[in-house]
């Protein structure tokens, strides 16, 4: 579909929206996973991007309480599914391990 500018597609694109209803307890930790692994990815680019990838100390500490912040999210996620976060990890263990003597662990798709 060609296009005259920008603003034609937002009219366009919006034949296509929907509301959805979103008042599930999903969906805020969802969110707040989503935004702290935003924040985690934000300070180690910076990391590389000023500091050449040198990790401080006080980087360290950063990037702890960001990972510490994901994982609450995480299990949040986790607990509204009943699903254990051992359960998560040990799935997950056995996907990779699965991969990895299969020869697939790189490339794409969930199914390798």
């Amino acid at each position: 579909m060609k296009l005259e500018n920008l603003n034609d597609y937002q009219r366009q694109s919006r034949k296509t929206a929907q509301v959805v209803h979103t008042d599930h307890p999903i969906v805020y930790p969802t969110l707040g996973l989503v935004n702290e692994a935003g924040e985690l990815a934000g300070k180690v680019k910076k990391i590389f991007r000023d500091k050449h990838g040198q990790i401080s100390e006080e980087d360290r500490t950063a990037l702890k309480h960001e990972l510490g912040d994901v994982l609450w999210y995480l299990a949040q996620i986790a607990t509204e599914l009943n699903i254990p976060l051992q359960e998560v990890a040990e799935a997950n263990l056995e996907k990779l391990f699965s991969r990895l003597e299969r020869g697939k662990i790189g490339g794409d798709g969930d199914n390798r």
